[in-house]
């Protein structure tokens, strides 16, 4: 049984939502500390649940903004779930902000990169801000992207335990060794995949800084000064990459023209 509501799952106009989908992300636990069982006769609502419930109940209403507050209040106690990220996407979504809709899609993907609703609304919201679908990324990108940090770290030690067991069993087995070798070797192969896609994301996180357009219309200029030249214009929801910060201004990539600056409060840069 699962304790936490799923009003937030209802449909809103072309953002896909599935029947099963919000429920499988709430199911991976709403707090921190984890535990989704149902609670127990005479025991006291968890407030944070609640609060949850709350933001859910706002959101059904069409009181998008509050219903975002509310969700962003969870996750300012330290409360992080796919679900949360998500719910709050679909918030500002509706609330006509694509910019931080975008945003936290793409941090509820980071907790669940496979969940085919996160991706749906994701890729949806990209449309429309481009007007067209975004181009694909580059394949060592999208494979390393198809687990998570822990995952893909889970994966690399796991190989390398199995290949050391296997070269001790070949010695304690020799009739078996061959075969031991075997499977030695194809752990090996394994774990310096799992290993190379490990270092590739975590990379692209800590190394690789990204920045997301939330105002309306932001004014991206030639140099880090009111008084420098207009080089283009960004709409909400435009996603660049941050190469330098000066004062309070960044300067970003990604631009049909070339490298800009633009001012730090029209973009919301992602946590890494």
């Amino acid at each position: 049984m699962n304790p936490f509501p799923h009003q937030a799952c209802a449909a809103a106009g072309w953002l896909r939502f599935r029947g099963r989908g919000c429920v499988w992300l709430l199911g991976l636990g709403l707090l921190a500390g984890g535990g989704d069982s149902p609670l127990r006769a005479g025991e006291e609502p968890d407030p944070r649940i609640a609060a949850f419930d709350a933001a859910n109940r706002l959101y059904e209403q069409g009181r998008y903004r509050e219903a975002a507050a509310a969700y962003e209040a969870l996750l300012a106690q330290g409360i992080v779930s796919p679900a949360l990220y998500f719910n709050l996407g679909n918030a500002w979504f509706k609330a006509g902000a694509a910019g931080r809709a975008i945003g936290n899609y793409r941090l509820a993907e980071r907790l669940a990169p496979r969940d085919p609703d996160i991706r749906a609304n994701l890729r949806l919201t990209r449309e429309l801000v481009r007007g067209q679908p975004p181009p694909a990324a580059p394949w060592w990108r999208r494979g390393s992207q198809r687990l998570t940090l822990d995952e893909w770290a889970g994966v690399t030690g796991g190989a390398v335990w199995l290949g050391f067991g296997a070269l001790v069993w070949g010695e304690l087995r020799p009739a078996r060794r061959r075969l031991c070798r075997r499977w030695a070797a194809g752990s090996a192969a394994l774990a310096m995949v799992a290993g190379a896609a490990l270092a590739v994301q975590w990379a692209e996180r800590r190394l690789r800084v990204e920045a997301v357009v939330i105002a309306r219309e932001a004014v991206v200029r030639y140099g880090p000064l009111e008084v420098s030249p207009e080089l283009q214009k960004v709409e909400d929801g435009t996603e660049l990459v941050v190469l330098d910060q000066k004062d309070h201004w960044l300067q970003v990539t990604g631009l049909p023209r070339g490298t800009g600056w633009i001012r730090q409060t029209d973009v919301w840069v992602l946590p890494p």
